[in-house]
This record gives C-alpha cells, structure tokens and sequence, in this order.
C-alpha cells in the first residue's frame, strides 16, 4: 500500500536517506528540512534521480508560519524526525538549553501532531504517527541526560496516545535507534564545550570526553546508518508491526541489561 508521507527534520541524517528510500519504493514524500540551504542542497541532490514521488519543502517546527504552510500539506503519515540533541552533566547544563532541547524535540512537534490529528480525525483519514525517539527515550546514560529526558517524554506521550487516538483508525509508532554514526550524536557532545568550563564547572570538561568516548568512540558506538534507514523505509509505511522498535539487536539487549541494573541499583 503506498502512502502519502511527512518527513521531518529531512535536511541530513535519517531524514533524509529515509525521504529519498521510501520515494524510490513508490510512496509520495514530503522531505521537510528546517533551512532554505537545506531545502537548496536536497533538491539539488536529488533532481538528477527523477523521484517523482518526492517533494522537498521547507519547516522549521518553531516558525509558525512554517507550520502553517505545512498543514496545507496533504499526507496519511507524520514522522516526527526532527530534533536536536544538548549533551553535558544534568547538574550543570544551562537550564535555557534543557527548554530549547525540550521545545524543538518535545513541545513543538508534538504541537505539529495534535494539529494534524485534529484534521485526520475530523477528516475521518486513518493515518499514522511515527515518533523517532532513541535508545535514549528507554536508556539514561551519564552526560546524555537532557536529551535523553526530552525521548522519555516522547515515549511517554507516544504510549498514551497510541490508546488514545486508536479508536479513530489512527496508528502510533516509535522508532528507537541505538548510536548510528550520522554526526548527531558527536555534535551533541561537542555542544557542551561549548558552555563547560573548567574554571567554572565541577564537572571536568576531561570526564565529559572520557565518559562519551566510552559509549561513541567503539565500533558499536558508531553504527552504518545506512541499516536504520532501510529499517525505518521498512516500518514507517507498514500498517502493521510492534509499537516500540529498538534496532540494533544489541540495543535491545543494553535497554533489558540497563532495566534490570536500575531495578537492582541502590543509591
């Protein structure tokens, strides 16, 4: 069955590599990317594919206008990809970073979400809601602690509302990847230097790089992304499959070891 489908967040990374897999699988795309040389650079990269299927626009979920425009868009699934990511100690980070972190991945998308489903459902469209949370939104490692709070609320939401809006034919879905080497995860550590000092922190600047290091710089910590996108041009059309989707296997597994080791800690 093919769909009609609104990617956020299409400028690079999954996005965009899902955008262009699912439009060469015959769905109709919109590729939404937050800034005109985003918007530039996708068409530009793709015109020369002739992937009739596939529109790139611009909306930047913050820019009301933007958001606006896009609910013009005519689209049977939304797949909450965009976000950014704030990584430092949860002791330390600026709190104005935690709200932005908590606006762009949380509030605004999910804004997006009840408009849409305001019109699906008066609409009487049985359409789908995909949210691209992580293997942070079941995990907390040390120094990820914002980001990783802002996918638990993405989870949370996403769970409740799977039950709320099935009565009207509409389906929810989460999407859970584990440490894909897209550059996300590594521009979000490298945001903290940005604010840490060790003139004025207690947290060295030294224990932040030691500790990501440990999760990001192995083999494991740095995945071929190109594996989650076939695995997202897999599941984001389908109108069957598991709520909860967590690749790689051995993120399956960290998420099991890392429930029982909190339900055993002690402080």
């Amino acid at each position: 069955m093919y769909r009609s489908i609104l990617i956020t967040g299409a400028g690079s990374g999954f996005g965009e590599g899902t955008a262009i897999g699912l439009a060469k699988k015959g769905h109709s795309v919109i590729a939404a990317a937050q800034l005109w040389p985003q918007v530039t650079a996708l068409r530009n990269k793709t015109e020369s594919q002739k992937l009739s299927g596939l529109r790139v626009e611009k909306l930047d979920l913050l820019d009301p206008h933007d958001v606006t425009h896009a609910l013009s868009w005519d689209f049977d699934v939304l797949v909450n990809n965009a976000g950014i990511g704030e990584g430092g100690p949860s002791g330390e980070i600026p709190a104005d970073l935690v709200r932005r972190n908590f606006e762009v991945n949380l509030f605004a998308p999910l804004d997006l979400t009840q408009r849409v489903l305001r019109r699906w459902v008066k609409s009487k469209k049985q359409g789908k809601v995909v949210f691209l949370s992580s293997i942070l939104g079941v995990v907390s490692p040390p120094m990820v602690g914002v980001y990783s709070a802002t996918k638990h609320a993405v989870q949370a939401i996403a769970e409740a509302m799977q039950d709320e809006v099935r009565p009207f034919g509409i389906q929810v879905q989460t999407i859970n990847p584990g440490p894909y080497l897209t550059g996300f995860n590594e521009t979000m550590v490298e945001a903290a230097y940005r604010w840490l000092d060790d003139e004025v922190n207690f947290t060295p600047r030294a224990v932040v790089k030691k500790t990501m290091d440990g999760i990001l710089a192995k083999p494991e910590g740095r995945l071929d992304p190109n594996d989650m996108i076939a695995k997202m041009i897999e599941l984001i059309p389908d109108q069957k499959g598991p709520f909860r989707n967590i690749f790689p296997e051995a993120s399956q597994d960290w998420f099991r070891q890392y429930e029982k080791a909190m339900l055993e800690r002690t402080i």
